[in-house]
């Protein structure tokens, strides 16, 4: 009887064990589908602390969007903490707040994204805030001085809007990436003559 309790154990033990990876592989497989296929939206960076802008090998974010839907909402204890909010797409494909709103019944050029009002209290400040999928992007290090001429967000919007931050784009809306190497100097191209 005591080996019965025990193989049970186990067999429910390994079961939930396979549930909760199957639960994680979905999510990152949703999420790295919507890196692939999600329409591309563009949100500009809104000017932050200059202290919190480079820490280690991340950059401190906020965006316009963001500000402008802090602005629009109602804030304090009884805020709803996740809303929707229209964005109006110009010709470059950068969202501008139109109206806070739901995903239904959208414009040609409009789209939905999701936020998150964020309270932050450190003991020297607190603060209410809009977060649109992260308020962080990190880079490999060494890279920092790239994103320096960072002015946009390139972020993945599923329909529903949830959106993932891509990458950041510089005013030109031009990816920042690593500047080309040269090639490595081995020698094979020389064509001189020995002596």
């Amino acid at each position: 009887m005591n080996e019965l309790r025990k193989s049970k154990r186990k067999t429910l033990v390994l079961l939930i064990g396979a549930l909760i990876l199957i639960g994680v592989n979905y999510v990152i497989y949703s999420r790295e589908h919507l890196l692939r296929a999600g329409e591309v939206v563009f949100l500009e960076l809104a000017p932050v602390d200059p202290r919190s802008l480079m820490q280690g090998d991340y950059m401190a974010l906020d965006f316009s969007v963001a500000r402008a839907i802090d602005s629009a909402s109602k804030s304090g204890d009884d805020a709803p903490r996740d809303g929707v909010a229209v964005l109006r797409l110009d010709e470059r494909g950068v969202g501008h707040f139109a109206r806070l709103g739901e995903c239904a019944a959208l414009q040609a050029n409009e789209r939905c994204i999701r936020y998150q009002r964020r309270r932050r209290d450190d003991g020297w400040w607190r603060r209410d805030g809009i977060q649109l999928s992260t308020n962080a992007f990190f880079f490999q290090e060494g890279t920092g001085a790239r994103y320096t001429e960072a002015r946009y967000g390139e972020f993945r919007v599923a329909p529903n809007g949830v959106a993932l931050l891509k990458s950041l784009r510089d005013t030109d809306l031009q990816l920042l990436e690593d500047a080309p190497k040269a090639p490595a100097d081995d020698g094979a191209d020389d064509v001189s003559s020995p002596e």
